[in-house]
């Protein structure tokens, strides 16, 4: 054999080699890669029947500045015409439980919330018959054709709220927001986007534990906040000018 076509044999198995070593490098780290994906996980749903929940009851709560008839119990359902702007609260200060609610927009572009740790001076006020609403950590519920109305309306999406599930102060109250954070730095907005359209059920489990509120949208957790002041008070439910449905309204006080 030639010294040259000796030399290209040589040089030939030498690529060889190499080409097989990296082929079996990259087939290796593909295998690993593929033994580390994991199946997602199913959603967490707290469903509020374990030992110590407790239904929540018309008995439970006070009208505090809507009209006889804004709120009825019927069907096992809790319904809010959404007239006039105005809460109910519970008879009871709270501090830290944990609450589950089902509730459906029954008009496109709804509008309510349930209050946490609503102070009883901002209650003492409404009853008074100053302002609406009270000053406590605000869980929101909107449907989704409230920011459709408000691109409408001001020929631009909305940047300071979302439609699932945001958390926030109201009026004095104080809270750090959980990321990601509205462009004011109150509102802690979802991580996700999980909420149902007009006429749908969806589920909140809200946890509120020694000045942290925390909120899981459909069995995922997506918002919250801690430091909040106060860190106690009354449970709000809110009519803000649309009928919606709740059900399964369920809590648990904590130590």
């Amino acid at each position: 054999m030639l010294p040259a076509m000796k030399l290209n044999q040589k040089l030939m198995m030498r690529l060889f080699s190499f080409s097989t070593l990296a082929l079996a490098g990259r087939l290796g780290a593909f295998s690993a890669g593929a033994a580390e994906v994991q199946e997602p996980l199913p959603a967490a749903c707290i469903r509020g029947v374990e030992a110590g929940w407790r239904a929540l009851t018309k008995e439970d709560f006070v009208n505090v500045n809507c009209d006889p008839d804004t709120w009825s119990w019927r069907d096992g359902r809790i319904h809010c015409s959404g007239k006039p702007i105005g809460v109910i609260r519970t008879r009871q200060v709270l501090t830290n439980f944990e609450l589950v609610v089902q509730w459906r927009h029954l008009r496109e572009g709804g509008n309510s919330g349930v209050f946490v740790w609503a102070s009883p001076e901002s209650i003492r006020r409404l009853e008074a018959g100053k302002g609406r609403l009270p000053e406590g950590i605000e869980v929101q519920i909107l449907d989704h054709g409230y920011a459709k109305q408000y691109e409408k309306t001001h020929g631009r999406k909305p940047d300071w709220f979302t439609t699932n599930g945001d958390v926030f102060p109201t009026g004095q109250a104080q809270m750090k927001p959980f990321p990601p954070v509205s462009p004011n730095g109150r509102r802690s907005f979802p991580s996700k986007n999980l909420t149902k359209g007009v006429g749908q059920w969806n589920h909140y489990y809200v946890r509120c534990i020694n000045g942290e509120v925390r909120l899981w949208v459909n069995g995922e957790e997506v918002s919250g906040g801690t430091n909040c002041r106060p860190a106690g008070g009354y449970l709000c439910l809110e009519s803000e000018g649309a009928p919606i449905d709740f059900k399964n309204l369920r809590i648990r006080v904590l130590p």
